[in-house]
């Protein structure tokens, strides 16, 4: 059955937002705003600044694009996991997640340094994955940033996922989806 939206003009299935009124469509924009910005920005500034300081934009252009892509392929598939497992560990899984949403960033970089030190376990299998050491290199920061950035991914997909109803899917699921 559907009914009308508050919001808009169009139709769609009852207990579901509108999609077009929906807050799950600032990101996106704020995103290809700010990818527009970087290209104007990457295309004027090798003009205008010396070629370190067009160097470092770059690196730091990569790193925003390395962390979305892995948050992306992270977020996405924990996301749905935890809108949908009924498993006991669900919340400390959830709890860890938003871990950064508490803890302050220097707090929390500190933490990753302890975690990542060539003394422990995870240390000495990056050095012996990579040849060099994690902490203060542009792999660390992409690894920071997914980590700082997760609570910010998940969350917003696990409310999005959790709104559709299991019906649909099972719907879907019959049909080949």
């Amino acid at each position: 059955m559907d009914v009308d939206c508050l919001n808009c003009e169009h139709e769609h299935l009852p207990n579901l937002r509108c999609p077009l009124s929906s807050s799950l469509l600032l990101p996106p924009l704020l995103l290809s705003s700010l990818l527009l910005l970087l290209s104007l920005l990457l295309f004027s500034l090798p003009f205008s600044l010396p070629l370190a300081s067009t160097l470092m934009v770059i690196a730091s252009s990569l790193q925003f694009l390395l962390s979305s892509l892995l948050l992306l392929v992270l977020a996405t598939p924990l996301a749905w996991w935890l809108a949908r497992s009924q498993a006991w560990w669900k919340r400390p899984v959830d709890a860890v997640v938003a871990l950064p949403l508490v803890l302050p960033p220097s707090v929390l970089g500190f933490y990753l340094l302890l975690l990542f030190a060539p003394a422990t376990a995870l240390g000495r299998f990056w050095q012996q994955l990579t040849g060099s050491q994690l902490a203060f290199s542009f792999s660390a920061l992409v690894i920071g940033s997914v980590i700082y950035s997760l609570p910010f991914v998940v969350q917003p997909l696990q409310s999005a996922f959790q709104q559709v109803p299991r019906g649909l899917l099972q719907a879907a699921a019959t049909l080949g989806a």
